[in-house]
């Protein structure tokens, strides 16, 4: 079974290393295959997303992302930038469903900029809708306009867009707490709208889940006021986008956080698996990086791409009893204590494994 890795730039490669470690130790059946994306194929004069890296990703059973993004591509149109590679694999392969736990681990509480008792026990998912909105949608163009520089983005759902990803988000509150709140700004978009009627016509095929709606802005207020109440949050791309990284920084590092993108592919089981933290170019090399989105989102791959719920978990309690026992990188270290590299993190991490 092979498995596509793909580390691409900033400190992808250092902690997709860590996602391949744990994968090789728990399913050494797995072949963990690289290949080259983003800025590492433009740097070799290839596109963003090589011909030999797609056919990697269609023989493959799950993807194993790292990131993609350079300063040095800023400003550059989308299909000569880093970024392009990931907008044509969560396209091509219709990744609809983008899947993001986030988690605050014992021990961690502090690394919150919110009071620790705020924070204790948060544990809720963001379902965002990964394929349509205003990232997808056309017209999208800036053009001149009797003399007048002006630019237009569509933003376009359609009813069945709505209701695959609505059915995503109540099948995993069904396995958690059976709530989900979906988001949107039906005071004023004709999307969220339709948004709110199609997600409470699904709501009826789930009688044993509770469904409450929250306007965008009033919903990213209540993350900072009242995290923990939350379990499923479903949204559409933009919002999402915004909403899951506010959810993030809520544990104190994005570098914990990992995250799955689903489509419809081998009946849902294929997908892309990734941190969210991006590249961060300005750490890369140092062996300082947090490589638990790594770890966490290949256990993510081990429970979505390959149903193996059972090493998916074994993956998942190592890494809370390497926080539990104080081991810290960098960014997450209080005054005075020792961080560890990324490395030493992983060899953590293996060594818990049960």
């Amino acid at each position: 079974m092979i498995v596509a890795a793909l580390p691409g730039d900033g400190i992808g490669p250092e902690i997709t290393r860590a996602g391949i470690a744990v994968l090789r130790e728990v399913r050494p059946d797995v072949e963990c295959v690289e290949a080259p994306v983003g800025g590492d194929a433009l740097a070799r004069g290839l596109p963003a997303l090589p011909d030999e890296t797609r056919a990697l990703c269609d023989r493959a059973a799950a993807i194993l992302f790292g990131s993609v993004g350079l300063p040095a591509y800023d400003g550059k149109p989308l299909q000569e930038r880093p970024e392009y590679a990931l907008f044509l694999l969560r396209r091509d392969y219709e990744l609809f469903a983008n899947v993001r736990p986030v988690r605050v681990f014992p021990g961690l509480e502090d690394a919150s900029t919110l009071k620790p008792e705020l924070v204790r026990g948060l544990d809720l998912v963001v379902v965002r809708e990964l394929t349509g909105g205003i990232y997808f949608g056309k017209p999208k163009e800036q053009r001149v306009v009797d003399g007048i520089e002006e630019a237009v983005d569509t933003m376009i759902y359609r009813a069945p867009e709505i209701e695959r990803i609505a059915r995503v988000a109540f099948e995993i509150a069904r396995g958690r707490r059976r709530r989900v709140t979906s988001v949107d700004k039906q005071n004023i978009l004709e999307t969220s709208r339709l948004w709110r009627r199609v997600v409470t016509r699904v709501a009826a095929e789930y009688p044993d889940v509770e469904l409450d709606h929250l306007l965008v802005d009033n919903a990213a207020m209540q993350l900072v006021r009242r995290p923990r109440d939350f379990c499923v949050i479903v949204t559409e791309n933009m919002f999402g986008d915004i909403l899951s990284d506010e959810a993030a920084i809520l544990t104190g590092s994005i570098g914990t956080l990992p995250s799955a993108s689903l489509g419809t592919r081998r009946d849902g089981k294929f997908g892309l698996f990734e941190p969210i933290g991006g590249s961060a170019p300005d750490i890369a090399g140092r062996g300082v990086a947090n490589p638990t989105a790594s770890i966490l989102s290949a256990a993510l791959l081990l429970r979505h791409a390959l149903d193996d719920e059972e090493n998916a978990a074994r993956v998942e309690r190592a890494v809370e009893r390497v926080y539990a026992g104080g081991t810290r990188t960098a960014e997450l270290v209080a005054r005075g204590e020792k961080a560890v590299t990324t490395a030493a993190f992983t060899d953590a991490v293996l060594s818990q494994l049960e």
